[in-house]
């Protein structure tokens, strides 16, 4: 069930565009500012002033840019697909009478879920990577004013920012994936895993809604910049907290969406 589900989604054309869309921004970030290799970009400060700098350095900012917005809407994308591509298609219920049984489908498709989200992180890291190594070379990863970060450091760190990422897109995932059970199309999971990004984003702007915007998995995505803040104590373990917190809760929606509904219906 996972090949299928691979083969079936993955390899679509509307699949390799939206990772395709993902790879290219970060190269063609780089080529905006090629001509400033070596130096700051700009006045800017963070990852993006320091982008020019080095390889590692280019694919940390392109994650910066394309993680609030473009990758979880790319990874809802995907999610949805292989939430609701069965009963859109119209052969779910021939896959109950194979039979295959619900557990096994669920399995399935977190299984696909999972592996897509993570072919949309590599993406964009490794679009970053080549990019910047083409353009700026491979050399120390640069902090705006303050030292270079050793190689130990900067692989604990990238390692560090690329795995808690995965964790934030999981989520996300988790929770396109019990929409696309739930609704009666794709589309329209889509189209409520988006808004739900927008609007929690716009909640966690607000100082007054505060406490509710800590509860959405959106509040955490960007504390991975805190490694590479030299005046920030980086502490993720609220932010994955509250991702596994979320993953268990969608993952556990869709097991009974699946068995006590049937989403052919």
């Amino acid at each position: 069930m996972l090949r299928v589900e691979l083969t079936t989604q993955l390899m679509r054309l509307r699949t390799l565009i939206a990772l395709l869309c993902l790879a290219a921004v970060p190269v063609a970030a780089g080529l905006s500012f090629a001509s400033s290799a070596g130096h700051r970009n700009g006045s800017q400060g963070g990852l993006f002033g320091a982008s020019p700098y080095s390889a590692l350095n280019h694919a940390m900012a392109s994650l910066e840019f394309i993680g609030p917005l473009l990758l979880p809407i790319v990874v809802a994308l995907l999610s949805a697909a292989i939430a609701s591509a069965d009963r859109d298609w119209g052969v779910l219920r021939y896959l109950y009478v194979a039979p295959v049984n619900r557990t096994r489908l669920l399995a399935a498709k977190l299984g696909a879920v999972a592996i897509a989200t993570t072919a949309a992180l590599i993406c964009v890291l490794g679009a970053g990577l080549a990019a910047g190594w083409a353009l700026f070379g491979w050399h120390p990863f640069h902090l705006i004013d303050a030292p270079n970060l050793t190689t130990t450091e900067t692989i604990t760190r990238v390692l560090a920012a690329g795995g808690y990422t995965l964790l934030c897109m999981l989520a996300m995932a988790a929770i396109t994936l019990a929409l696309g059970l739930l609704l009666l199309r794709g589309a329209e999971a889509l189209a409520v895993a988006i808004a739900f990004v927008v609007i929690a984003s716009i909640l966690n702007g607000q100082t007054a809604l505060h406490a509710v915007a800590v509860l959405l998995p959106v509040h955490y995505w960007q504390n991975w910049l805190q490694l590479f803040d030299p005046a920030a104590d980086a502490d993720l373990w609220p932010g994955a907290a509250t991702q596994l917190i979320w993953i268990a809760l969608s993952v556990s929606a869709s097991g009974l969406i699946l068995h006590r509904r049937d989403p052919a219906a």
